[in-house]
């Protein structure tokens, strides 16, 4: 199945950046015994990384918006 791509230029480069933070954050709560926090930033950063390397965004696709003509 083909997926049409909806991200793309600076806002996959955005998410990529926020997929990374996310992680690093995941790592220091999961460290410090926030089991919530960590979860909550690792789906977060799973999520972005996943738009970010898909270049798809389901919300995006929803909402209308196509971020790939900016590249």
């Amino acid at each position: 199945m083909e997926v049409e791509q909806n991200v793309g230029g600076t806002d996959r480069i955005v998410r990529a950046v926020l997929a990374t933070i996310l992680a690093v954050v995941a790592i220091l709560a999961l460290r410090k015994g926030k089991r919530s926090a960590g979860v909550l930033a690792t789906l977060g950063a799973i999520g972005f990384g996943i738009n970010a390397v898909t270049c798809f965004c389901g919300l995006n696709e929803t909402l209308g918006i196509d971020t790939t003509a900016e590249e």
